[in-house]
């Protein structure tokens, strides 16, 4: 059997490629399809089915764009209900991919049409699994995302259906199994998710929290909903789009990729309610910046912090980008729905700055520096996650995180503050915010916690690294 694993995106959504004997399956695309058409072209495959596992709500799925451009059939499992034509499996029906097998196996409580894909060869042999946000390798996808779109399913119930399709359908499965999950560590579909990409089930069972065997449905449903966080606000609007449709990649590269010049830029800017959105490097952001503007850099978690922080998908934007990186930070804005760009600075921030028109910097200081000038007492404000502020923070610092920076931004020291993360990136996106909200009395760390740690500066005991940044 021959399985390609395509990381492609910024947040290791992982799409899976099977092809046997000139016939192809996709498993959860992403939005930009052409790599997918090449990969079957080199190999003399035709692209037969597109399998969905659920309708995604962190990023829009490119099951639209391929299907019109091979032909191919949308697959989803028992009980959804695209807007759009596509074959609805039935539980435990088999597709067949030259000599090899698919079989979809329907586990609802991620959501309710949640479906499994088990991989079979040619002698009939479980090969690996697609399990979606069903299960991710060390956790298993969140209950509560459903609500949105009907308000009943409550995420007890929703985990209680989860508990059942884990222990029904997947467990009994074999134990050499490969499993391979929708997404690994970053995602908000999961808490705990492992930055391995694939495993066996058997140690998925020995090892994952979720599968532990004496573990009852209410100990499950307990354990899974503790520390779970609320969604990022833009998760069921990428849901709608996905069951309803969208505008094809192509036309929305059409419609955004326009370049714009200072002057045109300026009055884009002052004429309609567009952001102006800075995808460049944080140290460049630092230095100079369109007053106002947020700074989101490419380089970073950067779909979904922008979905997460500007939420509204439907809002207009500009962008200012590093040379040559429009497209890139179109595509990548268009993975969570985000298809209303206005325009790119043409010449970039020497641009704007050559025009004659305004710029804004950030107050920003190396780790020593903070380090000399902490005895000073002023607050620090730590924009990390919770559980990485519970692992290691400077000894008296408050913990902000920057996923709530739009509900909770009153709440922060009226006096001037230290504002960091774990390596420069968070504490700038946070920053940017707060400037743009008339809120300038902090002093942004670089390096974050990752350069503080170098300095004589007292941190608390450190427990578990975050890997984030």
């Amino acid at each position: 059997m021959k399985i390609e694993q395509i990381y492609t995106g910024c947040i290791a959504q992982a799409a899976y490629y099977l092809e046997s004997e000139g016939e192809a399956a996709i498993f959860d695309p992403l939005r930009e399809v052409q790599p997918y058409i090449d990969k079957a072209h080199h190999d003399g495959a035709r692209i037969k089915y597109i399998f969905e596992t659920h309708f995604h709500a962190d990023f829009v799925s490119g099951h639209l764009d391929l299907a019109k451009k091979t032909g191919a059939t949308i697959v989803y499992g028992p009980t959804a209900k695209p807007e759009f034509d596509a074959h609805i499996a039935s539980d435990d029906e088999v597709f067949k991919v030259g000599n090899y097998s698919v079989k979809a196996i329907h586990t609802p409580g991620h959501t309710l049409e949640s479906t499994c894909y088990l991989l079979s060869d040619e002698n009939g042999k479980p090969y690996g699994i697609i399990t979606g946000d069903t299960l991710f390798i060390g956790d298993v996808g969140r209950p509560d995302l459903a609500q949105e779109m009907a308000s009943e399913l409550t995420q007890e119930k929703l985990a209680g259906h989860l508990f059942d399709s884990l222990r029904n359908k997947i467990m009994p499965l074999p134990d050499d199994l490969i499993v391979f999950p929708s997404h690994g560590a970053g995602s908000a579909c999961g808490k705990n998710m492992s930055k391995e990409t694939t495993d066996t089930l058997g140690n998925q069972k020995k090892t994952n929290y979720a599968l532990r065997a004496d573990m009852t449905k209410e100990e499950f449903t307990a354990e899974l909903l503790d520390g779970l966080g609320a969604p990022p606000a833009y998760f069921p609007q990428n849901v709608k789009l996905n069951i309803k449709g969208y505008d094809s990649l192509d036309t929305v590269l059409i419609n955004s990729k326009k370049a714009l010049s200072a002057k045109a830029f300026e009055a884009a800017a002052n004429e309609t309610d567009a952001i102006v959105l800075d995808v460049r490097h944080e140290d460049d952001f630092v230095k100079r910046h369109i007053p106002n503007s947020i700074f989101i850099g490419l380089h970073g978690g950067f779909a979904p912090w922008v979905g997460a922080l500007l939420m509204n998908v439907d809002q207009p934007l500009l962008l200012v980008t590093p040379e040559g990186k429009e497209e890139e930070a179109i595509t990548r804005l268009s993975r969570v729905g985000f298809d209303h760009v206005l325009g790119y600075l043409e010449g970039g921030i020497d641009a704007w700055e050559n025009a004659g028109f305004e710029l804004d910097t950030m107050k920003s200081v190396s780790p020593e520096t903070f380090a000399s000038d902490i005895s000073g007492k002023s607050p620090v404000i730590d924009a990390r996650k919770p559980g990485e502020f519970g692992s290691e923070h400077v000894d008296g610092a408050l913990n902000f995180p920057l996923d709530t920076v739009n509900e909770n931004f009153t709440g922060l020291p009226k006096e001037e503050f230290y504002l960091h993360c774990a390596g420069g990136y968070r504490s700038v996106i946070m920053g940017s915010i707060l400037k743009s909200r008339g809120i300038h009395n902090f002093t942004n760390v670089e390096k974050g916690i990752a350069g503080i740690r170098k300095t004589a500066v007292p941190l608390t005991n450190f427990t578990c690294p975050s890997g984030q940044k």
